[in-house]
């Protein structure tokens, strides 16, 4: 059977393939004696019919051809020895091994072996095995000569080999030139090392030599052709910077001169040779300059420019048929990729990957791309790079560009298993169209949005003229109170002080701004909120861009800031919000107990961060899934209890996170103590999984230490007796959580409901816990036990707590004193805490209102647990009526009027603290029926307490 379709000439390419075999025929006896076997002759015909190059390989080196007909290529072939004294055949040695690596290559992709993504990292391992083996070769040769480059304290430096682009990514195509940045760690020379000082070479000559030197081995044509093309333009100041950088230097360069383009390059650096540690280190460093710590929807305004100036290229050289840089081509998808990574792979690490394809699925998972859309890319990409890898592999030639005749056209078809060029010319295209819509997709929000020319014309116009009237015209109320406020703005030093570009943003972006507050509900409260953050974010341009870029985040932004006062103070506050109105998973479900863990826990990804930028690493997280949940809650599409319990499940993961790094810091200074146990205890809202936005925590600390002689002890060099240590640990923990950084403080901390409350040690070992409850503790105190659950520490005293709470919440009860104190403290806590009048209804502490519920439900517990263990589990208010209901306590009419009582005064107030509004309401009927269904129960139990 032919190998190829009758639809495409096959006489030619019997005559082709006919012409191959009988090359290697003659080529050796080995290969005419291998060639006799018609399944190895058809593997051959098919290479043949992919690649010239591949043939005239084999014919240079016939036991190549025996080697892949063994294994079909599986295994990747020895690199050659490149020692001293075979200097003369290092170029050689390195040619014909580049050239049989490349044909192992085009053997396994023409036999449909290898899939597009083995081949392009195959053809990055070829390229770094030539790299390293050439590097190292000579770097022992200069040290032999010249000695090594040491530092003046004697430590030895050497150079890194950066690649950039493709082979950077890992995903080089077949016949691809590599991009290459030489720099060395530190300066130094090798006078240092016991040479002539005569003869010494500083740090930044030696290693421009020895780079020089290793792209001219590589690079250099030879009658065995090159082994790959260097392209060192990517350096600093192209062509006409140094060979060879000091880090210090290129850092220096990328703070001061770093372009747009900069960025995108290095996004895929990485070291390939040389040092490869120090190479890392550097590529660490240089992250900030890469990915920036805001949301970054600038990096837009480089790639318009870069695509741009390639398409004028595109124009000027009419590359329209360049399936690298034409329109549709690999470099779009490459540049879509790039930009979504840039913008917001400073918050989310999971997005710096230097692979295009694993990039797009972390796109994907994040919901920056469409499952449907990125599919598609994904698909379009390993499309294009293996034609772009066919029209490579024909001559080797270093060209994206289609063919113009006619059998090489049919030659790259056929490979493919199309049937004729236009079936795959009309592919391609279909494709392209496809990219080029997704990308111009990108580019596009700024120009689907303007402002009416009245508001920029007005704007524009300001401080020193411009008509109140425009602002009445558009829908401002108050217009006159609105133009004082702009003109304020407008005179002020923060916007008198914006770059040109800054400006041309804010001069676009304020306009719309405008616009979309006049339509809100209430204009001039929206937009007094929108100036107090736009003085805060002007000279972050990051957050003019995405405002500038996202007509989407623009409208939203309106919408939250005149609705909630308090997600308006926190944008102003940490703008870093912002990301969350563009953020798809604002929109979509929220996370769970664990995944809120975990995001808490990732934020200790860097292992270098001091405590303060760690404090604010979790706190941005924190700030973001807050307003995440706030999000949820406002627009609907979720409740108030989910949201208070998400509330809860975060201040969980967050006091997780600060108990590790308290434990790190507590050990460091004075060691563990070992066998000892350690955990945090949530009272209150917290244990209750009802918490608010801005709520404090109730924590209450245990410990348990062995019991040894003497008292056990922590084992650093500075050792603290277990009480202290364990004082210290609690100390921290409230310090940190309560500590002031950049991005605000993470929670305000009560520790009052400990044993003994203020006069009491902050943190009680298990038995004296234990001990308290069974003899000391008020009835009051059991009663905020009911809620009390472990939130971090030690699985096994958590357990153990949860017997000493059983045993005290189960413990036998005169019912009449427990009704009576509990009714007693009730009446006291509201003659002192209760804001209600004639007008408003105290959300909290009103008679009927959610502690009422809390006292209720505290009491049932306290009087039934010992008969109704069921009791003992759920802390949340939901759980406890569900449970009161299953032991008897609530009839189930009572139990569905208290579900709905809880829900309707919840809701209210997170509604009263989104608009940062005390927790006083105007009494509605809704919340009518709540106080009474809760003011009926606490009277049929007794508990209404007196007038």
């Amino acid at each position: 059977m032919s190998v190829f379709s009758p639809a495409v000439s096959p006489s030619s390419f019997a005559a082709l393939t006919e012409r191959a075999l009988t090359r290697l025929r003659n080529a050796s006896d080995d290969a005419r004696a291998a060639l006799a076997e018609p399944a190895l002759a058809q593997r051959v015909a098919r290479v043949a019919a992919v690649s010239d190059f591949a043939i005239d390989t084999l014919v240079r080196q016939p036991a190549l051809l025996i080697a892949l007909a063994a294994d079909d290529g599986a295994a990747p072939l020895p690199p050659p020895l490149l020692d001293a004294e075979g200097r003369a055949d290092w170029p050689t040695r390195l040619r014909r091994y580049r050239a049989a690596g490349s044909t192992r290559l085009i053997w396994r992709d023409a036999l449909g072996l290898d899939s597009v993504e083995a081949t392009l990292r195959g053809s990055t391992e070829l390229a770094e095995v030539c790299l390293r083996l050439a590097h190292d070769a000579l770097e022992d040769e200069f040290e032999r000569r010249y000695g090594a480059v040491r530092t003046a304290d004697g430590e030895r430096v050497r150079l890194v080999v950066f690649g950039l682009g493709k082979l950077g990514g890992g995903e080089l195509n077949f016949s691809s030139d590599v991009d290459l940045v030489y720099a060395y760690e530190h300066d130094g020379g090798t006078q240092f090392d016991g040479r002539d000082p005569a003869r010494a070479l500083d740090a930044e000559t030696y290693f421009a030599k020895l780079g020089q030197q290793l792209a001219r081995l590589l690079d250099e044509l030879t009658a065995e052709g090159f082994s790959h093309r260097v392209d060192l333009r990517l350096r600093p100041y192209g062509n006409a910077g140094r060979v060879a950088w000091s880090f210090a230097a290129m850092e220096q360069y990328f703070q001061r001169e770093g372009r747009d383009w900069e960025r995108y390059a290095w996004q895929k650096a990485r070291p390939v040779a040389g040092d490869l540690d120090a190479g890392e280190r550097f590529v660490e460093a240089l992250r900030p300059f890469v990915y920036r710590r805001y949301l970054d929807f600038g990096a837009l305004d480089g790639l318009r420019a870069m695509k741009a100036a390639i398409s004028a290229e595109v124009a000027r050289k009419e590359l329209a048929d360049d399936i690298k840089r034409g329109p549709g081509g690999i470099r779009e998808i490459e540049f879509l990729v790039q930009a979504l990574q840039l913008i917001r792979g400073g918050r989310e690490a999971e997005l710096r990957g230097r692979r295009l394809l694993p990039a797009l699925e972390a796109l994907v998972a994040q919901r920056q791309i469409g499952e449907d859309a990125g599919a598609a890319l994904a698909d379009d990409y390993r499309f294009l790079r293996r034609l772009e890898n066919r029209l490579q592999m024909l001559r080797d030639a270093q060209t994206h560009a289609l063919p113009t005749g006619e059998p090489e056209r049919e030659r790259i078809a056929q490979g493919l298993d199309y049937a004729d060029w236009d079936a795959l010319r009309a592919e391609l295209e279909r494709r392209r169209e496809r990219i080029t819509a997704e990308f111009d997709a990108l580019l596009a929000p700024r120009r689907r949005r303007a402002a009416p020319d009245a508001l920029t014309a007005y704007w524009r116009a300001l401080p020193d003229a411009g008509d109140a009237q425009t602002l009445a015209d558009a829908g401002f109320d108050g217009a006159g109170d609105a133009d004082a406020a702009l003109r304020d703005f407008a005179r002020s030093p923060g916007v008198r002080g914006l770059s040109d570009a800054a400006r041309a943003r804010l001069d676009r972006v304020l306009p719309a701004l405008l616009q979309a507050a006049a339509a809100s509900t209430q204009p001039m409260l929206a937009l007094k909120r929108l100036l107090a953050l736009l003085h805060n974010v002007l000279r972050r341009s990051a957050y003019l861009a995405l405002l500038d870029e996202q007509p989407a985040a623009l409208s939203r932004l309106v919408e939250v800031v005149s609705r909630s006062a308090l997600l308006a103070e926190r944008l102003a506050s940490h703008p870093l919000l912002l990301d969350e109105l563009l953020d798809a998973r604002v929109a979509g479900p929220l996370p769970d107990r664990e995944e809120l863990l975990a995001a808490c826990a990732g934020t200790d990804g860097d292992a270098d961060l001091d405590v303060e930028d760690a404090l604010q690493a979790i706190n941005e997280t924190r700030q973001a899934l807050s307003f995440r949940i706030a999000m949820a809650l406002r627009d609907g599409r979720q409740s108030a209890e989910d949201s208070a319990r998400q509330l809860a499940w975060l201040a969980d993961a967050v006091v997780v996170r600060v108990l590790a790094m308290a434990q790190a810091e507590v050990a460091a200074a004075h060691g563990r103590v070992p066998g000892a146990r350690f955990a945090v205890l949530g009272y209150g809202s917290l244990g209750g999984e009802e918490l608010g936005f801005g709520s404090d925590l109730d924590l209450v600390f245990l410990y348990q230490a062995p019991d040894v002689e003497g008292g056990a002890a922590s084992d650093g060099a500075r050792p603290l007796d277990a009480p202290r240590w364990f004082a210290r640990l609690a100390q921290k923990i409230v310090a940190l959580l309560g500590a002031v950084t950049a991005a605000g403080r993470l929670f305000d901390v009560d520790v009052r409901l400990r044993p003994d409350g203020a006069k009491g040690l902050l943190v009680s070992s298990l038995a004296s816990f234990a001990e308290y409850q069974d003899e000391r503790a008020w009835t009051w105190e059991h009663q905020a036990l009911v809620r009390a659950r472990f939130v971090a520490g030690d699985a096994g005293l958590h357990g153990d707590f949860d017997a000493v709470r059983a045993r005290t919440l189960t413990r036998a009860r005169d019912g009449d004193k427990l009704r009576g104190d509990v009714a007693a403290m009730r009446a006291r806590m509201r003659a002192e805490l209760d804001r209600s009048d004639a007008a408003f209804f105290d959300l909290k502490q009103g008679e009927g209102g959610l502690v009422d519920l809390e006292f209720l439900l505290q009491y049932l517990v306290l009087r039934d647990a010992a008969r109704a263990p069921g009791l003992l589990t759920p802390r949340d208010t939901p759980g406890l009526i569900a449970a009161a209901r299953a032991a008897g306590g609530l009839s189930p009419e009572q139990a569905d009027g208290l579900l709905q009582a809880h829900a309707v005064l919840l809701a209210a107030g997170l509604e009263c603290t989104l608009d940062r509004r005390p927790r006083r309401v105007a009494e509605t009927d809704a919340i009518a029926v709540a106080r009474r269904a809760i003011g009926a129960a606490m009277a049929a139990h007794g508990l209404r307490a007196a007038p």
